[in-house]
């Protein structure tokens, strides 16, 4: 076993989803400090709905490792995840689709020059960048490629009311965008793509997240279910129960091999 995981959401609605998929029963409440409450999952994973933004986001995953770290008896974290809906970037990702993270980008952290884009790196100041171990990847992408030889019987289902043993969703394994405002426009989507060329999606709270559990010495990686494409703002055309589904199922597939199989950083 991964010692023991924290998945944070932005918001109830992911939270749920993932618990679903974790398939571990209904979950223990536990008040943390700030006003958030994790929830439990038979001491082995907790979940924990972080805010949205990377610096809500930031703050909520800082606190849920602090107070493991001064109050917990049940061992460390070994793992955080970073896990929601996400924006997709085209071809790589379409709607319905998973992003695992290869690398977790602060997308629009440093300055606008005459020149061009700095990133933060670039200024002097930190980091915009972090790396995903290859050997936690390679895990996780197995378990989604096992998953997709799966046959969907007569009763799969939608894809957000899917039953366990249907086929995997498709995924991208590529850096994944975290940004404090949401694309909206065809050039800002242009901007970024040309910018990161290989991103496959891009969500809000990534980085953050990676933040804290970097500052804890904890690996992160983020997951993503696509629910539009990067682009002009179109609400008539967001799929957010096919992309929450698409989410339950590939924690589902993950709670069985990922998660309850020995891993260590290298």
């Amino acid at each position: 076993m991964v010692h023991r995981i924290l998945i944070v959401t932005a918001v109830a609605a992911e939270a749920d989803s993932v618990s679903a998929g974790l398939g571990l029963g209904d979950p223990g409440l536990l008040p943390l400090p700030g006003g958030l409450t994790l929830r439990r999952h038979r001491d082995r994973v907790d979940v924990l709905v972080g805010g949205v933004g990377p610096a809500a986001v930031a703050a909520a995953t800082g606190t849920a490792l602090a107070h493991e770290a001064l109050t917990g008896d049940r061992g460390r974290y070994g793992l955080v995840v970073s896990a929601g809906i996400a924006g997709g970037f085209l071809p790589a990702a379409p709607v319905g689709s998973v992003v695992v993270s290869s690398a977790i980008v602060a997308a629009d952290l440093g300055a606008e020059t005459p020149d061009g884009y700095l990133a933060v790196e670039e200024l002097g100041f930190g980091r915009s960048v972090h790396h995903v171990p290859e050997a936690l990847t390679d895990r996780i992408t197995t378990a989604l490629t096992a998953g997709s030889t799966d046959t969907a019987g007569p009763d799969a289902g939608t894809p957000d009311t899917a039953a366990p043993g249907t086929t995997a969703p498709p995924y991208a394994l590529a850096p994944v965008l975290t940004v404090s405002t949401v694309t909206g426009t065809a050039r800002r989507a242009a901007e970024l793509a040309e910018r990161h060329p290989t991103a496959a999606a891009e969500a809000m709270e990534g980085f953050g997240v990676a933040e804290a559990a970097a500052a804890h010495g904890v690996p992160v990686v983020e997951i993503r279910a696509v629910s539009n494409a990067v682009g002009p703002r179109d609400r008539a055309a967001w799929r957010i129960g096919e992309a929450l589904g698409a989410l339950r199922h590939t924690f589902e597939l993950l709670s069985r091999t990922v998660f309850v199989e020995p891993w260590e950083p290298s």
